[in-house]
């Protein structure tokens, strides 16, 4: 399974615990977890994990079923944790979009082998976009319509015609998630979606408006992999 970053909303802490132990013999990271909704959502902004494990019934005035309609707004992937509840609580659960249902008890294989069809199928979907967190929010980015994306220290702009992003990861974490058919290495700085590129000088690329640089390095490949198209 991939090293998924994982944030548990339950309020049984020996679920919690069973989750935690099962997960982290398959590679995941727990990055937090909470037992009410304003907790979850508070540190779910902070934390930004990839998935969230969500049991529809909390503690106090909101439930699970809540936050999951947050989620939803904010296009956060997400699990419920279900046992058998009302039926107004079931339409409730209609209205939202889960990435699935992980059924109370659960096994340890049975837990993995649904987070890991689930997050497959996830991604399986949305293979043409990337998932870009920025001031807080999750953003649904189809790759076509990318520039190209530039390195800023620890961080990474990415240009869209519309839009750029700001993302906390670095252009190498970001590189491994593009579509290699359409992206390529310019400069150590820079990967570009050559679909975009509208002439090639001796050193750069131009795309719209935009100057790209060409490192000495890259020159052959980029070239090579322009002619291929």
């Amino acid at each position: 399974m991939k090293a998924l970053q994982i944030y548990i909303v339950e309020d049984e802490p020996l679920i919690v615990s069973t989750i935690e132990t099962a997960l982290l013999k398959h590679g995941c990271k727990i990055v937090g977890d909470a037992e009410d909704v304003l907790s979850a959502l508070k540190d779910i902004k902070t934390l930004q994990p990839d998935l969230i494990l969500v049991d529809i019934q909390l503690q106090g005035v909101h439930d699970g079923v809540d936050l999951a309609q947050e989620l939803d707004k904010a296009q956060l992937p997400y699990l419920y944790l279900t046992s058998q509840t009302d039926p107004e609580t079931i339409q409730r659960v209609k209205q939202t979009n889960p990435l699935g249902y992980i059924v109370k008890p659960f096994t340890e294989s049975g837990l993995r082998s649904n987070i890991e069809l689930a997050w497959h199928n996830y991604e399986s979907q949305n293979n043409d976009f990337l998932m870009l967190k920025c001031e807080g929010r999750l953003h649904k980015v189809n790759q076509n319509s990318i520039l190209y994306l530039k390195a800023f220290d620890n961080y990474c702009y990415v240009h869209t015609p519309s839009k750029t992003y700001l993302v906390p990861h670095t252009l190498k974490h970001m590189s491994e998630q593009l579509n290699k058919e359409h992206f390529i290495k310019t400069h150590r700085s820079y990967w570009v979606n050559i679909n975009h590129i509208d002439s090639v000088g001796v050193d750069e690329l131009v795309l719209k408006t935009e100057s790209i640089p060409v490192s000495a390095s890259q020159k052959s490949l980029v070239m090579s992999k322009l002619k291929s198209k």
